[in-house]
């Protein structure tokens, strides 16, 4: 019976080393994927190639994410009102390693957005680029959204003690981290479509979508074996943003790896930069009528 014992409590410490090395390894690996698009940027002084909704979207989402993980893992109220909503599994999921990814993401999210302003970087953008009306539409509603859902829970909130039923602040954070998953699902269509449109990812770097799906399939495995110790699935119910978030990246990340390395190889291995910039000019017209398009803040070129 001791032996039994010895070797289950044996287990969980290895399972814990192991979520731990995960949470190490997938947070070092999506936090790289950052750096390779606004290096490549960069190095070839043009966003060509990227459409402007990715970054637009990248930035609220993550600004979003940082919020919501930060509030998970500092804010006693909101850590109370989780533990009274999940009674078995009173302790969020969230890790100090998701904090630390999202608050770097949303940094590095901001700089690759600025490059798209030639005043900032003197980079060569595209001669109608902008954020789609659609984006324009997704990104104020989700602003107003969270704030919609912050005027009820103020409205209603007592001070009791609250019981997991009623409206409180972790709502609110629930609602922030949506908007995260909202923008995971919506941002990496236009670049899709617009791969699609040019037959090329040239400009797209694959770089950050390996690391991507490293860190995906990492990110879930964590998940499942942090739920597993607590032997309580609502582990993931509880924290659907991260489970959803890691779900919704691999899908594309295949999309885009097919696209890099079966679809679109030929242009790629020809990829003479004025050759692209003018077909780029041509294929601006990305995923909807850019006449209809508007940017977020109006970057004079």
């Amino acid at each position: 019976m001791d032996d039994i014992s010895t070797a289950d409590r044996t287990g969980v410490v290895f399972l814990k080393a192991v979520s731990w090395f995960l949470g190490l390894v997938y947070v070092l690996c999506w936090s790289l994927s950052f750096y390779p698009q606004p290096l490549l940027n960069f190095r070839r002084r043009s966003t060509h190639g990227t459409s402007i909704d990715f970054p637009t979207l990248n930035v609220l989402g993550f600004v979003a994410y940082t919020i919501s993980t930060g509030a998970f893992l500092y804010s006693s109220t909101i850590r109370n009102q989780y533990a009274a909503k999940h009674p078995l599994s009173p302790v969020p999921t969230v890790r100090v390693n998701d904090f630390v990814f999202a608050l770097h993401g949303a940094v590095l999210c901001i700089i690759t957005y600025s490059q798209f302003f030639p005043k900032l970087w003197g980079f060569t953008a595209g001669r109608r680029q902008g954020a789609s009306l659609l984006i324009i539409g997704i990104f104020w509603g989700c602003v107003f959204g969270v704030l919609g859902v912050t005027f009820i829970v103020g409205s209603k909130e007592n001070g009791g003690e609250y019981d997991g039923r009623r409206w409180a602040w972790i709502d609110v954070i629930y609602a922030i981290s949506y908007v995260k998953l909202v923008c995971t699902v919506v941002k990496y269509c236009p670049q899709a479509w617009l791969n699609y449109k040019r037959k090329s990812t040239v400009g797209w770097s694959i770089g950050q979508i390996l690391l991507d799906f490293v860190g995906g399939v990492l990110s879930i495995m964590q998940l499942i074996i942090d739920s597993s110790l607590q032997a309580d699935w609502s582990g993931v119910t509880g924290n659907p943003a991260k489970f959803a978030l890691a779900n919704i990246s691999i899908i594309f990340d295949i999309i885009f790896m097919l696209q890099h390395y079966v679809l679109y190889t030929e242009k790629r291995a020809a990829s003479d930069l004025s050759t692209i910039a003018e077909e780029e000019e041509v294929d601006d017209d990305r995923w909807k009528n850019r006449d209809e398009e508007r940017p977020l803040v109006t970057a004079e070129h």
